[in-house]
């Protein structure tokens, strides 16, 4: 599985940007899929995460209620619609996809087996 993303960006704060991530070499539609993010000089974090069949969604404390992450199987793609960015939401994100099940934590990168590389997104106060 190769993972694509894109729509990072320079933004203002306040405003809004939708990153996608698309999927080659096979589907992704029985995977759970998510987003993490990494700034300078911090370690990875989760961002929020979607199930196989888009039934549950769940983010970080950090985002809830401002990002919105939905799938579309038949195109193998992922959306992470930002609103309402802060500049503490500046970094690189990036895209992964991993099994049909998690083993404790969403946010622990052994539930993640593939990763795209990641789009900048620097959000200016």
């Amino acid at each position: 599985v190769q993972l694509q993303a894109s729509g990072g960006g320079l933004v203002r704060a306040g405003g809004s940007l939708t990153l996608s991530c698309v999927a080659s070499g096979r589907t992704v539609s029985d995977r759970n899929m998510g987003w993490f993010r990494q700034a300078p000089g911090k370690e990875r974090e989760f961002v929020a995460a979607i199930t196989s069949g888009g039934g549950t969604t769940d983010y970080a404390d950090s985002v809830k209620g401002r990002f919105t992450i939905s799938r579309d199987n038949a195109k193998n793609t992922v959306t992470l619609q930002m609103n309402s960015l802060k500049p503490e939401d500046t970094a690189v994100y990036s895209c992964a996809a991993g099994r049909s099940w998690y083993i404790g934590s969403k946010a622990d990168i052994r539930n993640w087996i593939y990763w795209g590389q990641g789009t900048q997104v620097t959000v200016s106060s």
